[in-house]
């Protein structure tokens, strides 16, 4: 998966803030909840159309958010719940994002199309989550796909940045919604024999 290389070599330059982050006494959780508030703020300027510089904050919002996991590795505080909150801000953060650009294009003539796009994003983004989530709880290890949250962030950023929202969310409410049915698929595939 294209997200676990990137995970893998943004250790290089995550460690070094998150270890400097450590020394401040913040908690991992306290981290993961800034990060969500940094969201929020992102959300807040793409509500006003500012769309180029909101994908540049999206992206220094994520990487914030992706230091939380590593203090709490590196300070071995790592927990059920830090994990449980993690996840569930996530879900809470691409969802305000898409709301702030909802938000702005509600108010513009022309843009309906976008708006079921963004529904289509929306719900497409809590299946694929859902879909791992329910898997796990009967059981099965289910983190790959097609479009998991690292995909969607990266086309979201690129169509913002490069004018090209329209293009990125077709992208993201087809691939969103196939990687929910394709974990679907896998976990059938795993229980069809069950009895």
């Amino acid at each position: 998966m294209f997200s676990d290389t990137v995970r893998k070599h943004s250790r290089v330059f995550l460690e070094p803030i998150a270890r400097f982050i450590s020394w401040t006494g913040l908690s991992p959780n306290v981290v993961t909840i800034i990060g969500f508030v940094l969201m929020i703020g992102v959300a807040i300027v793409l509500s006003q159309g500012y769309f180029f510089w909101g994908g540049i904050l999206i992206i220094g919002a994520v990487l914030f958010d992706a230091i939380d996991g590593t203090m709490a590795r590196m300070m071995g505080r790592t927990s059920r719940f830090g994990a449980f909150l993690d996840s569930t801000l996530d879900r809470f953060s691409e969802a305000v994002i898409f709301l702030g650009i909802f938000i702005y294009l509600v108010t513009q003539k022309g843009y309906e199309q976008e708006l079921i796009l963004i529904y289509a994003t929306v719900v497409g983004s809590l299946m694929v989550s859902y879909a791992r989530a329910r898997a796990e709880g009967i059981g099965i290890s289910l983190k790959d796909g097609l479009f998991t949250r690292f995909e969607r962030i990266f086309i979201l950023c690129t169509g913002l940045i490069l004018n090209r929202l329209t293009l990125a969310l077709w992208l993201l409410a087809i691939f969103s919604n196939l990687t929910a049915i394709q974990r679907m698929y896998k976990v059938w595939r795993i229980t069809r024999n069950d009895k």
